[in-house]
């Protein structure tokens, strides 16, 4: 099977040092990216680890197709214990990082320990340098990497920081890259601030020959011959669909449908749109980069996750004001996704819908930890009380956009999944929202979440964009690996297991999967799942399902 390769490379932050490691066996049974990193996860990190603490270790890891020039592999994964969910997560990111990772010659990276003052981390494919940098206290991303590009002479796509969120250990602070690209779910930005590192640098000439097929030739010019709308408004495109036929959740999930969706659609987001963006080699080019010269107003996005967050669940209906908040986080280095839903919380408790000036300012004061934004950023599941409102969170994640109350599949997954309440993890939505699944009820659904799953754990591995389904096919998938299909499944059958067995070390089981909301016949929709994983009762793994190829930490 195709698969990533080059060495482990760690760096101890507190004791400066850099150590590489060779992890065939770990590459050859995981591939890449978000497989990989787990597998080393869970041997690495002690299971009863401090998400904060210096045992925690953070990777950053790269896929065979990342060696590739093929349209939707401009991306990287990220992986951690999560100070939001307190279990592991990964998360990924586009831009145009990936490239410049792999020049490096290494697969993946491994941050440990704790620095005991604010570094910059240079990778090159000579070694590893700590630069560091107190005067970067408090600095935004932008700062960040106008100190990079001058001391260093490298643009941000050969970087990943963090803001204020970070620093302040919001705990869901983002990773940035490209400035505006956030390894956003999770709280990973946090996990850098705890160990002092503002910023990775990557830089080389050494990455290694991989021979990929030539179906990425029939990928790459079909995306750049395709005439999608996703290419135009982005994920915007299907919000008015969305709001008119399911579920637009509505002023912190008390509404199902937002009369003023059309103000903050797709139609409104590619009227803002100024030129076409992108990520490393992909001639699809969706991204967004849009404007408003009245109000001064430039970012990339939002897309439909921050335009939910930041507009119908707060009240919001202009798109300007999703702009700015977007631009906001992403300087800040927050997860839209989850500050917008906390800050939705907030604005119910004050009975405060629909003030975007008031939701900036609450914004701001996350990042900094100031006034209300300190019990702000310990998230919607730590601070629901104080605020008197509802815990919409599944194992403390902030939910995504698409309603499980109207999408029973995809209300299913988010009970389940070991990351929370997030979109992502499994893709049920699309078949829900394509009728290709019927959305009511959550009986005889498992088969498919579970294959779902496992689809998504190999996409993140590979790495391939969850935009390239229609292009990156299953069957071209398999060529691509030079696999079968069911084999690519089982590598990510086996990374959900062992996200689910290091969860369940730390004290996770069938307690803790469900929805704050009724879903007909959920528990034993639950029951099916763990039937269909081969999981005990309880939700737990059994010790002996897994194995491990993952050299333990040192």
């Amino acid at each position: 099977m195709l698969h990533a390769t080059g060495p482990l490379l760690t760096v101890d932050v507190g004791e400066r040092t850099a150590t590489r490691t060779e992890i065939e066996e770990v590459l050859e049974t995981y591939v890449g990216g978000r497989a990989a990193a787990t597998a080393l996860a869970h041997e690495r990190i002690p299971f009863d680890a401090d998400p904060f603490g210096p045992e925690n270790r953070a990777y950053l890891s790269t896929g065979p197709l990342q060696l590739s020039r093929m349209s939707f592999t401009g991306r990287m994964n990220m992986t951690a214990l999560s100070p939001l969910t307190d279990g592991l997560a990964s998360t990924n990111a586009g831009g145009y990082l990936s490239r410049n990772f792999a020049g490096t010659g290494i697969s993946v990276l491994e941050l440990a320990g704790e620095s005991d003052e604010l570094v910059i981390v240079h990778v090159t494919d000579d070694g590893v340098e700590f630069e560091a940098v107190p005067e970067l206290a408090g600095a935004t991303v932008p700062e960040v990497s106008a100190h990079v590009a001058e001391t260093r002479d490298l643009g941000p796509e050969h970087c990943i920081a963090i803001g204020p969120a970070g620093e302040n250990l919001v705990r869901f602070a983002s990773v940035m890259t490209f400035d505006s690209r956030a390894f956003g779910r999770g709280g990973l930005g946090a996990v850098l601030g705890s160990k002092n590192v503002k910023a990775v640098t990557f830089e080389g000439d050494a990455a290694p020959d991989v021979d990929v097929p030539d179906v990425q030739t029939d990928v790459h010019r079909e995306a750049a011959q395709s005439d999608d709308r996703m290419k135009r408004q982005g994920t915007t495109g299907g919000t008015e669909f969305i709001n008119d036929n399911f579920s637009l959740p509505t002023r912190y999930f008390e509404g199902y449908e937002f009369e003023h969706a059309a103000d903050i659609g797709g139609r409104a987001v590619e009227e803002k749109k100024y030129e076409r963006g992108a990520c490393s080699t992909c001639a699809y080019a969706c991204k967004l980069p849009t404007r408003d010269e009245a109000r001064g107003v430039e970012t990339e996005g939002p897309e439909f996750e921050t335009v939910y967050s930041f507009g119908s669940l707060q009240g919001v209906g202009d798109i300007v004001d999703v702009m700015q908040a977007n631009e906001l986080c992403d300087t800040l280095g927050m997860d839209t996704i989850s500050a917008g839903v906390t800050v939705a919380a907030y604005l119910a408790s004050e009975d405060a819908f629909g003030d975007a000036e008031l939701a900036r300012e609450v914004t701001e004061r996350i990042a900094y930890r100031e006034g209300i934004g300190d019990s702000l950023a310990e998230g919607v599941h730590r601070c629901h009380e104080e605020l008197g409102v509802d815990d919409y969170t599944v194992k403390g994640m902030e939910f995504a956009a698409h309603d499980g109350r109207v999408l029973h599949g995809q209300g299913l997954s988010y009970a389940v999944a070991n990351r929370g309440a997030d979109h992502m993890y499994a893709g049920m939505l699309s078949l829900e929202y394509a009728g290709e699944l019927n959305p009511e009820g959550t009986l005889g659904k498992a088969e498919t979440l579970v294959e779902r799953e496992n689809y998504a754990a190999f996409r993140d591995s590979g790495i391939v964009c969850a935009f390239g389904g229609d292009y990156v096919t299953d069957e071209r998938l398999a060529r691509l690996f030079d696999a079968d299909y069911e084999d690519l499944l089982a590598v990510g059958a086996r990374t959900v297991e062992l996200e689910r067995h290091f969860n369940n070390r730390r004290g996770f089981d069938r307690t803790d999967d469900g929805t704050p909301y009724e879903l007909p016949d959920l528990e034993d929709a639950i029951q099916e799942y763990y039937d269909a994983r081969g999981w005990n009762e309880d939700g737990t793994v059994p010790d002996a399902a897994v194995e491990s190829v993952a050299p333990p930490a040192e």
